[in-house]
C-alpha cells in the first residue's frame, strides 16, 4: 500500500542577518576619547548607550574633512581647531523643543510677572534656547501678562549650540511648529509670510537677546539678578558634580523671590541647601538673601 502520509518539511537553518558594515572603524577607545572631549569642554556626560548616536553624527564630520579614520578627526579636535570644535559640539547636542513645552510652567510665570509689576523691568534667563520655541514662549507669556506687545520684560536666551541659536534668532517657523498655538496667539504675535511660515513680530524681538553660553565656562556673559530662570532638560546631560557646580552659580543670580524652572524629569534634591521646591518642577531659593 502506498504511504500517503505527508513528510515533514526539511529543517531549514534561518539565514543569519549580516550586521551593517560601517563606513569608518569606531572603536571603544575612539568613543572614550569623544566622551572625554565633550565632558571636558561642555560637561556633557555620554553613556555607552550613545555609542551608535555618536558614530552617526560624527561620521558626517569625517566625510566633510575627507578623513578615513576617527583617529585623524580626533587629533584635529585635540589640536584645538576652533571651527571644528563648534561643529563637534553642534553635532552632539540634542535640541528637542516646542512652543509651550511643559505647559504647567507658563501660568506660573505669568502670575509671577504680574505679581512683581512694581519692580520695574523684569529679567528672565532661558539657558537652553535651542531653536527658539522656549524663549519665544516666554516672550509671548510676558506680553500676555502685561497685555502689551512691549511689556517691561527683558529676556536673554543662551545655548551652547550656535547653529540652533541662528534659527532661534531668525524667529521663523513652519506651520507644523506653531500648530499648538491658538489662532489668537498666531494673529497677535506672528506675521504669516507668503511661503506659509510664521515670523515673530518685531515688537517681541525688542525684549530678546540671544547669546552663546557654555554653562561650564569659568566666566558667564550673563548677569543677574533674574526674576525667573529657565534651565529645563539640561541637567540630565550632566553628572551630579557638574549639576551642583552650575546650581551653585545659579543661586546668586536669582532675585530673593525669583523662580527657577527645571525639566519634568529633573529634581534638585542634591542642592536642597540652595533651592526648595515651590511647585511642580518650579524652585525658589532656600535662603533668600
Amino acid at each position: 500500500m502506498k504511504d500517503t502520509r505527508t513528510s515533514p518539511p526539511p529543517f531549514v537553518i534561518p539565514a543569519m542577518s549580516t550586521p551593517a558594515v560601517r563606513e569608518f572603524k569606531f572603536t571603544q577607545q575612539d568613543f572614550d576619547r569623544v566622551k572625554k572631549l565633550i565632558y571636558d569642554y561642555a560637561g556633557i556626560a555620554l553613556n555607552d548607550s550613545k555609542h551608535d548616536m555618536v558614530y552617526g553624527r560624527l561620521a558626517k564630520r569625517l566625510r566633510a574633512h575627507g578623513f578615513g579614520t576617527f583617529q585623524e578627526y580626533l587629533v584635529l579636535l585635540e589640536k584645538g581647531d576652533e571651527a571644528e570644535w563648534e561643529a563637534f559640539i553642534n553635532s552632539l547636542t540634542t535640541n528637542l523643543t516646542s512652543f509651550f513645552r511643559e505647559t504647567h510652567h507658563f501660568p506660573v510665570l505669568l502670575e509671577h510677572l504680574k505679581a512683581n509689576r512694581s519692580v520695574g523691568t523684569q529679567h528672565i534667563w532661558c539657558s537652553a534656547a535651542s531653536t527658539g520655541e522656549e524663549p519665544w514662549s516666554l516672550a509671548i507669556t510676558a506680553a500676555e501678562a502685561f497685555d502689551s506687545l512691549r511689556p517691561p520684560v527683558k529676556i536673554i536666551a543662551t545655548d551652547l549650540d550656535t547653529s540652533v541659536l541662528k534659527i532661534a534668532q531668525a524667529g521663523v517657523y513652519s506651520a507644523d511648529k506653531v500648530d499648538k498655538l491658538t489662532p489668537q496667539q498666531l494673529g497677535r504675535f506672528f506675521n504669516k509670510r507668503a511661503d506659509g511660515h510664521y515670523e515673530i513680530k518685531a515688537e517681541l524681538r525688542e525684549m530678546m537677546t540671544f547669546r552663546r553660553q557654555n554653562l561650564i565656562d569659568p566666566l558667564w556673559s550673563v548677569r543677574g539678578p533674574f526674576d525667573a530662570m529657565f534651565c529645563r532638560n539640561v541637567m540630565i546631560y550632566f553628572d551630579r558634580a557638574t549639576q551642583l557646580k552650575i546650581l551653585e552659580r545659579f543661586a546668586p543670580l536669582l532675585r530673593p523671590n525669583g523662580l527657577l524652572f527645571v525639566g519634568h524629569s529633573e529634581n534638585l534634591y542634591h542642592a536642597a541647601h540652595l533651592f526648595k521646591l515651590r511647585g511642580k518642577t518650579v524652585y525658589e531659593l532656600e535662603k533668600p538673601r
